[in-house]
């Protein structure tokens, strides 16, 4: 397939430049515990500096695969898929979830809402950057919002997003790995305080885990 023919087919969403994909336990989050095939979607221009996978954010550094080979993949191992990133907005993602949807599948997504939605979805944990925030249409049905908690500042913020989002979604305020140790009291005092929240942890990585 010559170069022009792929580039349409990213464009279009039935390439997808694909940085890796596992199957593992969701560590965070309402999911948090439950078994699920992740799907890692390369680009991202949000650029949050603690983020724990920059080699995601160049699009060109991860290989366009077709989405029917994703989808043949991931229903090898489970029937709830995780489709994360970089930022998979960036994206189309109607042609891939429309194929997951034809096999089954329970569709998730992690995603900053900074651009369109687009795709199938059964589950949306939106977690917003201060750098590109959301789109106003992915408050109105996002089902958890995951506030990540790098100093004080982010509390604050994290009620800014908070006043934005649905009446169902369900709120998460995560440490910043880097920053755990300091964060957490002021997290889980905060929650004492505002009892709306509750504590995400990466759990996956205290279990060793991907």
């Amino acid at each position: 397939m010559i170069k022009e023919e792929i580039n349409a087919q990213v464009e279009q969403g039935t390439m997808l430049p694909l940085m890796e994909a596992f199957y593992t336990i969701q560590g965070e989050g309402f999911h948090k515990g439950t078994a699920a095939y992740f799907i890692r979607i390369g680009g991202c221009d949000v650029g949050c500096h603690w983020c724990d996978v920059k080699e995601s954010w160049n699009a060109e550094l991860h290989p366009p695969t077709g989405v029917e080979a994703m989808v043949e993949e991931a229903t090898k191992y489970s029937k709830t898929v995780v489709i994360t990133g970089g930022e998979p907005l960036t994206w189309n993602m109607k042609p891939l979830t429309d194929k997951l949807k034809e096999r089954g599948c329970k569709i998730h997504i992690e995603t900053s809402g900074a651009y369109k939605l687009t795709g199938q979805w059964d589950w949306i944990c939106l977690s917003p950057k201060k750098l590109k925030l959301p789109t106003e249409e992915i408050y109105k049905v996002a089902n958890e919002l995951k506030v990540i908690v790098f100093n004080a500042h982010d509390l604050k913020f994290a009620e800014e997003q908070a006043a934005r989002v649905n009446s169902e979604c369900i709120l998460y305020l995560q440490p910043e790995w880097s920053k755990r140790e300091k964060m957490i009291p002021l997290i889980v005092d905060f929650v004492m305080q505002n009892p709306k929240w509750k504590v995400s942890l990466q759990t996956h990585k205290y279990l060793n885990i991907p």
